[in-house]
């Protein structure tokens, strides 16, 4: 069976812009990529709410994506293939963050991803870094304006342009998610069931050629 570790954020958990909670398994993108891929694959959903790349979150630290990436990577082993989509966080205004700067940040968790499971199982795993979806247009809106800002939408449509260039630097498959899909109009941040539709197709076609 192959291992598919979907490591991202809350568009990866399934949060839903209009109930605050999580969408079922069969609409977030995980869930319908495992329907998709069949049964010779396990997807494995670890999507946090928050999560960073490498910054610690001045109210919740524990959200830091570097620090629960070894033992993530650890309990799932062996590994075949990583899809990571973090950034959109990095964004609040608290981090004063660029795209650039956060793109570093996503190449420092590949990094790691290379290195550990090397170490721990003997091979590394195809990796897909994802640049995230943009922040909406109706930011200001939100009910997370505040935390987001509206200097947040122009930093968003920078991420593939230094994404590329980090997915060049380590050997990873580069995927630009806002190519393909755009955050709800509820919030600016999340993603629609249509959505995560989409997603789901467009990493079942790349996944496939590997």
């Amino acid at each position: 069976m192959i291992t598919v570790l979907c490591y991202g954020d809350s568009n990866t958990y399934g949060y839903s812009p209009y109930t605050g909670g999580r969408y079922p398994r069969d609409v977030r993108y995980t869930g319908r990529l495992q329907t998709l891929l069949g049964e010779e694959y396990s997807v494995v959903e670890e999507g946090c709410n928050g999560r960073t790349t490498i910054h610690d979150d001045p109210v919740e630290g524990w959200k830091n994506g570097r620090d629960y990436l070894k033992p993530c990577l650890n309990s799932h082993k062996p590994v075949d293939i990583v899809t990571m989509m973090l950034g959109s966080n990095d964004l609040k205004r608290t981090f004063h963050l660029t795209a650039e700067e956060i793109a570093e940040g996503a190449g420092v968790l590949v990094d790691v991803i290379r290195t550990f499971t090397e170490e721990k199982q003997g091979f590394i795993p195809k990796i897909v870094l994802i640049s995230p979806p943009e922040i909406g247009p109706g930011i200001r809106t939100s009910p997370f304006f505040g935390s987001f800002d509206e200097g947040a939408i122009e930093e968003s449509k920078r991420f593939p342009q230094f994404y590329r260039v980090v997915a060049e630097r380590y050997g990873c498959i580069f995927f630009n998610a806002a190519e393909y899909i755009r955050p709800s109009e509820e919030d600016s941040l999340h993603l629609t069931p249509e959505a995560h539709r989409i997603m789901a197709d467009e990493l079942y076609n790349l996944l496939k050629t590997l």
